[in-house]
């Protein structure tokens, strides 16, 4: 005899397993970070970029290959398939650049205001309804990216210029990616920014004077590109398996994980006004995303009124 759950049982369920991959992903996010910050003290940018890339697309491309996401490559010949890893790249380099410059935990914080830029964004380009909450939240949250970015005249400097200019580019690979369409494999896209990002690498290395590796930041760098792969599948299996409105806020926990590793490698610890900052910016993004699900659950009830 079979047995299957009720469905609000087995919605929780799922709901469940998506938010440990959230809680997964996000941790193995931070930790790629974290090894590229620690290899990039003693490697310049473009060689940490190169080295790590080249890993990471060949675990991709393998990843891609065996799952059959690669056969159907010439739908890969998409305008906005070829606009994200514009927006890949250049948030790359302008992040990376900054983390090498500032506090973990402050970049990672203020790369969370890309859900509220990404609302504006989808106003102004893709003429979406927002309302006045959501632009309310964008503005409460982007005050408290300044609360992050700007503690005091003594604490600001350029990096964070370049982590902010960072967000813009997130945006255009975010909203480049809903542009594709659904017959395009997540796989096959992710597969094409790792390599673009890997060229780019490159193209940046041809500027700087690349150091011999030890064995120590070569590890580093494999062990950030494993994370980096790891973190595209987990956060990848954390929205396929439960709701969006229930997975998606423990984005955020990146903030506490970005915390906890700054003050355990690097001794950093955050001023009260970032950590003020912080808390704004990551409850204006769950107040958006719940109002999206909201949205989205309205849409879906005037559908059915419809058919019926």
């Amino acid at each position: 005899m079979r047995f299957s759950l009720p469905p609000q049982t087995a919605a929780t369920q799922d709901n469940l397993r998506g938010i440990l991959a959230m809680l997964a992903a996000m941790a193995l996010f931070i930790l790629n970070d974290t090894m590229v910050k620690l290899a990039g003290a003693d490697l310049p940018l473009g060689q940490v970029i190169f080295l790590r890339g080249l890993m990471a697309s060949v675990l991709v491309l393998a990843w891609a290959g065996l799952s059959g996401a690669l056969v159907h490559w010439r739908r890969l010949a998409q305008g906005a398939v070829l606009w994200r890893p514009v927006g890949e790249i250049g948030a790359t380099l302008l992040y990376l650049s900054a983390l090498m410059l500032m506090p973990i935990g402050n970049i990672t914080a203020i790369l969370q205001v890309v859900p509220l830029a990404a609302t504006a964004a989808s106003a102004l380009f893709l003429a979406e309804a927002v309302g006045w909450r959501r632009w309310s939240a964008a503005a409460v949250g982007f005050l408290g990216t300044m609360l992050i970015v700007r503690p005091g005249m003594e604490g600001f400097n350029w990096a964070s210029l370049v982590a902010l200019s960072a967000v813009g580019f997130i945006v255009l690979r975010d909203l480049s990616t809903r542009w594709i369409t659904r017959e395009v494999p997540s796989l096959a896209v992710t597969a094409v920014a790792a390599v673009a990002v890997t060229v780019a690498g490159a193209g940046l290395g041809l500027s700087e004077d690349w150091i011999a590796v030890s064995a120590h930041d070569l590890a580093l760098l494999a062990g950030a590109a494993v994370c980096l792969v790891g973190g595209y599948m987990t956060v990848i299996m954390a929205m396929r398996s439960g709701e969006v409105s229930a997975v998606a806020p423990f984005r955020y926990s990146i903030i506490l994980w970005a915390l906890i590793i700054g003050y355990v490698v690097w001794g950093e610890v955050p001023r009260a006004a970032t950590l003020v900052g912080i808390a704004i910016v990551a409850a204006a993004g769950i107040y958006t995303f719940e109002g999206e699900t909201r949205l989205r659950r309205r849409a879906r009830a005037a559908a059915l009124r419809r058919q019926d």
